[in-house]
């Protein structure tokens, strides 16, 4: 296990789909390890294959108070999204020092395979919700800030350069 370099915005790989997973190997388990142990590193509440530069869908989500209660996922995908809408302030290490309130559903059902290789579907409410939405987001190319008007985004977007210098 190590910690991994993070994907520094605007590098094209964080605008690329990333490709799904056929099967669960221990390349992949090695993978989710390095993503945990940068996540903590961070610290932060989840991370996503893409934002180090690993082009699979695969993401790493611990909302948890004390740590340690993990979810590995690949391949997420949401399957129900509830109509309760919720804020929360996010950002990402790809582009650091700045951060926004973006609105997300407050609860979804998500659809995934575990490290067992098994497809399973869970429910994900609050921060949890938030972040593996985030991570989708990541996966399909996205970032949190593509969730706020062209003027917010600019006005981020330029904060963020004057802060890289």
């Amino acid at each position: 296990m190590s910690v991994r370099p993070f994907v520094a915005w605007p590098d094209k790989r964080l605008r690329t789909v990333a490709q799904p997973v056929a099967e669960i190997t221990d390349a992949t388990r090695a993978i989710w390890a390095d993503m945990v142990e940068t996540m903590e590193a961070m610290p932060g509440l989840g991370l996503a294959a893409v934002q180090i530069g690993v082009l699979q869908r695969l993401a790493v989500v611990d909302c948890s108070q004390e740590r340690g209660q993990v979810v590995l996922l690949a391949n997420p995908e949401v399957l129900h999204a509830s109509g309760k809408m919720r804020d929360h302030e996010e950002a990402s290490p790809n582009l650091p020092g700045v951060s926004a309130t973006i609105t997300r559903p407050r609860a979804v059902t998500v659809r995934f395979l575990n490290s067992e290789g098994l497809e399973e579907e869970r429910d994900f409410v609050g921060v949890w919700a938030t972040s593996v939405q985030h991570q989708i987001d990541h996966l399909n190319g996205r970032m949190y800030f593509d969730h706020l008007s062209k003027m917010k985004r600019d006005m981020l977007l330029r904060k963020a350069k004057k802060l890289q210098g």
